[in-house]
């Protein structure tokens, strides 16, 4: 076990450059299940649930390695080769797929193009109720024969048929479920129209990566997408997008500790609710040079920006709801949180995406914040300051808000069980501390519980220099 101590205080100054997607490179790998031939992505981030989607797929037949490290900033995203060599298997294993809830995204592509798929039902963050009931239903609609048995997912299809399917859910769209069926739809016979389609970013990434393996897919990042089924798709060179929510944790980051800094090459279309609640609340953001999408990714209407973050002296409270895209994040309702516990007033937060996602409110408290939870509410009364204590994280993205609120905080901060953050943050502490945060990644010797982490050790070193993919070892 590890855990990060932070020395709190220390004001945020420099630059940094976001890495690759998480959300967006996980259903991107998946997909590459379908592809003839040998695909290259590129901006991959140096991720948990990288290596443990990446241990899938070789269970599944593919050959993943590791290129070249990128030399810029980002310090770890790298270029991966999928290359397919044997189709025979078509069983995700419950060891491995427990780890993370998108290896369910491998469920569709298989289906596709072998016709059959055994995947175990997913684990991953504890976010609340969170099932895979439209994943099944619009791969019903395709033709596919599901049963669900022993803690996995069988399903069977001779050749799916194009479908009109609806994906709207008691919470919204389904990104993951989008991911899926969209992928299976590709290599169905005929067309598919999805309806009540999710809109995320991620999403339109996957759907532009399909499209650069020969897909016919129209109408990403609207509520309806139309697929027109190909007989076969083939190997291709990609670029995934920068990740969002990385930035928007990085943006929170300068809000509450920074005095000023520079993120680069951001997707501002991606963030705009959450740059301007940032605003709302006091934060000074400034745009400045610009830079177009990346070439391969069809997106040449798209621009990044680097951004210009200084905090106020004093920040003043808001209300905001999480929201599917392009309503503010609920993967950056946490940190948001941490951040608003210090603002002046009464800021309320509702998260209508996960209702139950709160179980970091409990750990901020323990740092002094004033935070009450009613339903899928947090009512936060600003407090002036955090005072350091030992702290546990819960999930990917309360890890996350727990490491803000340590760098805010007065005196030491001890954070267990950040094996959830890098899940899903590319080095998150030696980014913040390019930026000068006081932030060490130590041994974790009094954390005895039986969680299995995502161990960053000499062996995990070692196989990542040869350049082949890791499988994740597990703790003791």
């Amino acid at each position: 076990m590890e855990k990060f101590v932070v020395h709190g205080g220390r004001k945020l100054n420099g630059e940094v450059t976001l890495s690759g997607s998480k959300n967006a490179v996980l259903p991107i790998m998946a997909a590459s299940l379908m592809a003839q031939g040998t695909t290259v992505l590129h901006s991959v981030p140096d991720l948990a649930d990288v290596d443990t989607l990446g241990a899938v797929l070789c269970e599944l037949g593919l050959s993943v390695s590791r290129l070249e490290k990128t030399a810029d900033t980002t310090g770890h995203s790298s270029s991966l080769e999928l290359k397919l060599i044997d189709e025979t298997s078509f069983q995700a294993p419950y060891d491995l797929v427990r780890r993370m809830r998108a290896s369910i995204c491998v469920l569709g592509p298989l289906l596709a193009r072998r016709g059959r798929a055994s995947v175990s039902l997913p684990g991953g963050c504890n976010l609340g109720h969170r099932p895979i009931e439209l994943h099944l239903k619009g791969l019903r609609a395709l033709g596919a024969d599901i049963q669900i048995q022993h803690g996995y997912v069988y399903a069977h299809a001779t050749q799916l048929q194009g479908a009109h399917i609806f994906l709207g859910g008691p919470f919204g769209s389904t990104v993951t479920g989008t991911c899926n069926i969209m992928s299976a739809a590709t290599l169905a016979k005929g067309t598919t129209i999805l309806e009540s389609a999710a809109c995320e970013p991620e999403v339109v990434d996957l759907g532009n990566y399909l499209n650069a393996m020969g897909a016919q897919i129209r109408g990403l990042g609207t509520p309806r997408i139309s697929i027109e089924g190909v007989d076969q798709l083939h190997g291709t060179q990609y670029h995934v997008i920068p990740d969002r929510i990385e930035a928007a944790t990085l943006l929170i980051a300068a809000a509450i500790a920074g005095d000023q800094v520079i993120l680069k090459q951001v997707p501002t279309e991606y963030l705009t609710a959450v740059l301007e609640t940032l605003r709302e609340i006091g934060v000074s953001i400034e745009l400045e040079k610009s830079f177009p999408g990346h070439a391969s990714t069809s997106r040449t209407e798209s621009v990044f920006h680097d951004i210009r973050i200084q905090s106020g002296s004093r920040l003043t409270a808001t209300d905001i709801i999480a929201l599917p895209y392009p309503g503010f994040p609920t993967d950056a309702q946490a940190q948001l949180t941490a951040l608003l516990s210090l603002c002046e007033g009464i800021s309320i937060v509702t998260d209508k995406v996960f209702p139950d996602r709160f179980m970091h409110i409990s750990e901020l408290a323990r740092l002094g914040a004033q935070v009450r939870r009613e339903g899928n509410h947090a009512i936060i009364s600003g407090v002036r300051q955090f005072s350091g204590a030992s702290v546990m994280a819960s999930d990917l993205r309360a890890s996350a808000a727990l490491v803000l609120a340590g760098l805010a905080a007065d005196g030491t901060t001890s954070i267990r069980r950040i094996y959830h953050l890098d899940r899903g943050y590319d080095h998150l502490d030696e980014k913040l501390r390019a930026l000068g945060a006081s932030i060490e990644r130590v041994p974790d010797t009094t954390d005895t519980s039986q969680s299995t982490p995502f161990l960053r050790g000499p062996s995990w070193s070692r196989q990542k220099a040869k350049g082949t993919f890791p499988i994740q070892e597990e703790s003791p």
